[in-house]
């Protein structure tokens, strides 16, 4: 049996997924890469081994409850408890104009981005609930945040992508509520902003690193007793729905 903390990550063949599966694993975590593709999923795995880092491939779509549930037992079967869930899983599709986004596209979006963090999550609390301080944190985005979608002011109110944005605040409102649900007990639960960053999902557009925003998500994989469940975290701190 895995002895070291475990944490599962989802969408983690590439990106800020990835990369804080590889600084996790710099910090002693054994890492479970979860990625829909095995030859991805395997070939950033073994970048991973080659650094040092204790690490295996998942399978797991988060739009496919076999793969979720074959993914739990798996984890079962190693360690029997799940120290950290990271949904990172997400995809964006569609122009900015919210009117000509088609129901088709955004209902995929939801299938990952909302449906897909609620059925993981689901599936690995047995495993998470076993763990001394078990952790959830939720890759949400700023575009999520009602505040700042209805500011003028902010420096993305221009941007209008009908399905990514309401999905986005939607799996802020996942975040809450089973938050909620665990109140006072030792798991936490919280959305993480990690910035307008550089991925295959904006065209590698965003001025920040993989580094620099995996970073600000697994501040909240690591948080102690006294940390903060139910809130939603950037860069900065906590930031308003």
């Amino acid at each position: 049996m895995i002895q070291e903390q475990t944490v599962l990550i989802t969408g983690a063949n590439k990106g800020i997924g990835y990369e804080a599966a590889r600084q996790l694993g710099q910090q002693g975590y054994y890492i479970f890469l979860g990625a829909r593709q095995q030859t991805n999923g395997q070939q950033a795995v073994e970048q991973l081994q080659s650094e040092g880092i204790r690490a295996e491939y998942v399978h797991i779509d988060v739009t496919d409850p076999a793969t979720i549930q074959s993914a739990a037992e798996q984890i079962r079967q190693q360690s029997g408890s799940l120290d950290v869930l990271i949904n990172n899983a997400g995809i964006a599709m569609g122009g900015n104009v919210p009117s000509e986004q088609s129901i088709e596209e955004i209902r995929s979006v939801y299938e990952v981005n909302v449906f897909g963090t609620i059925q993981v999550i689901q599936a690995m609390l047995p495993l998470l609930k076993e763990a001394p301080q078990g952790r959830i944190v939720n890759v949400s985005s700023g575009l999520g945040s009602l505040a700042f979608n209805s500011d003028p002011a902010h420096e993305h109110y221009g941007a209008n992508p009908l399905g990514y944005n309401s999905s986005k605040t939607a799996m802020n409102a996942v975040t809450v509520l089973f938050a909620k649900e665990f109140t006072d007990t030792p798991l936490k639960i919280n959305s993480v902003d990690p910035g307008y960053t550089a991925t295959d999902l904006n065209g590698n557009s965003g001025p920040r690193t993989v580094e620099h925003s995996a970073g600000t998500v697994i501040g909240l994989a690591v948080i102690d007793e006294n940390g903060p469940s139910g809130q939603f975290f950037d860069e900065t701190g906590p930031i308003p729905w």
